[in-house]
């Protein structure tokens, strides 16, 4: 991981010094190659037909190179540049950028903003706000901000999410419990799946 550690979050710090990226990487790939479906983040995305995608956090590129495999116009952008040199490995033709979502300004905007799975929960507390208005700043009129993440003990609730969007004039428009689009109830959650759009 970069020595820059004063941008990451010490929930963050705490990952990547248990985390195995090439553990991380060969799991992910020996499960396409059993045939499940770990596309389920890409296939959600892409029910709203965009032409162009932020993949927020985009970590190892899992996520955005799938949706560019299918056409999709994909920015990838993440802090960590270890997981974002595995990106460039495997999609070299893809934009790749290393930033802070905190601050995010690339002076374009995007049919779709996707933080596809705990991307917030692993910002610093005292930037979560900031990432989620950054963030919006880059999303099309009408197009959507998509946000999925655990619900665990000290992480950011629905709640949270909702709070921050609204900030942003931005509504919700879906809410589920996993990708596959099962029904979100607040009682015994662990993970939802947001879509707030942008009027």
């Amino acid at each position: 991981m970069s020595d820059n550690r004063n941008q990451f979050s010490d929930a963050w710090i705490r990952w990547r010094s248990r985390a195995d990226l090439d553990e991380y990487e060969t799991r992910w790939d020996s499960m396409a190659a059993d045939g499940q479906n770990v596309h389920g983040e890409a296939d959600f995305v892409m029910s709203y037909k965009p032409k162009s995608v932020l993949d927020a956090g985009c970590g190892m590129g899992r996520v955005g190179i799938e949706l560019a495999n299918r056409g999709v116009v994909v920015t990838g952008v993440d802090l960590d540049p270890e997981m974002l040199d595995r990106a460039i490995a495997r999609a070299p033709e893809a934009e790749w950028i290393v930033g802070d979502l905190a601050d995010l300004d690339l002076g374009r905007e995007f049919d779709v903003v996707a933080m596809a799975g705990n991307v917030v929960p692993f910002v610093r507390p005292e930037d979560q706000a900031k990432v989620i208005t950054a963030l919006c700043r880059h999303v099309a009129p009408e197009g959507v901000l998509i946000s999925g993440s655990s619900l665990w003990p000290h992480w950011p609730g629905v709640s949270d999410y909702d709070q921050w969007c609204d900030a942003n004039d931005f509504e919700l428009v879906e809410r589920f419990a996993a990708w596959t689009r099962e029904p979100f109830e607040t009682d015994g959650a662990d993970y939802v799946v947001s879509v707030y759009r942008r009027p």
